[in-house]
């Protein structure tokens, strides 16, 4: 397993619309989402686009596991990985739920986004098997926007045109100081 580069915004391969995965599951495609899964620890972050890190295809990793409050600090959190490959929301519910995002391709910036509640999903895991799932809270939330990404879409979009210009201005000068 490798730690890839994440791409930050104003970088155009972020608009990019990604490509269906072809011929399943793979053992490449598993050594990529393994990639991808410890880049995102390491950022740290709980959800990762293949496009985050320079790979046009519909493949996302995600861990949503919180740390119990009772494990010692010097214990790693549990980890519950996901991965999803080809996702697509096949239903999203009238009610909408209000979430402050941010994203690691878009360091330090955060702001509330509307989104349906509850969606249903389906997507090929790990092992090539076809799931499908309703999903409601930050899992909704977190797949939403995900899969925002493999539309050319950031959470920055959701925004107002001052607060996405801001957002972006942010990260360049945040890049340049780096």
């Amino acid at each position: 397993m490798a730690i890839r580069e994440i791409i930050t915004v104003p970088n155009p391969l972020l608009k990019q619309v990604s490509k269906p995965v072809e011929g399943g599951v793979t053992d490449e495609l598993r050594a990529l989402m393994d990639d991808m899964l410890e880049t995102m620890y390491d950022a740290p972050g709980i959800g990762l686009a293949a496009i985050q890190i320079g790979e046009p295809i519909r493949v996302i990793v995600m861990d949503l596991q919180e740390r119990p409050d009772d494990l010692p600090e010097e214990e790693p959190s549990p980890k519950q990985p996901r991965f999803f490959v080809n996702p697509e929301i096949v239903w999203a519910s009238d009610e909408l739920s209000t979430y402050d995002e941010g994203c690691l391709s878009v360091p330090e910036v955060y702001d509330e986004v509307k989104r349906p509640e509850r969606v249903r999903i389906r997507y090929l895991n790990y092992q090539g098997e076809e799931i499908i799932e309703e999903c409601d809270g930050l899992y909704a939330t977190c797949i939403q926007h995900e899969m925002d990404h493999l539309n050319g879409v950031l959470f920055i979009d959701h925004l107002s045109k001052l607060k996405r210009d801001r957002a972006v201005t942010k990260v360049k000068k945040l890049r340049k100081a780096a």
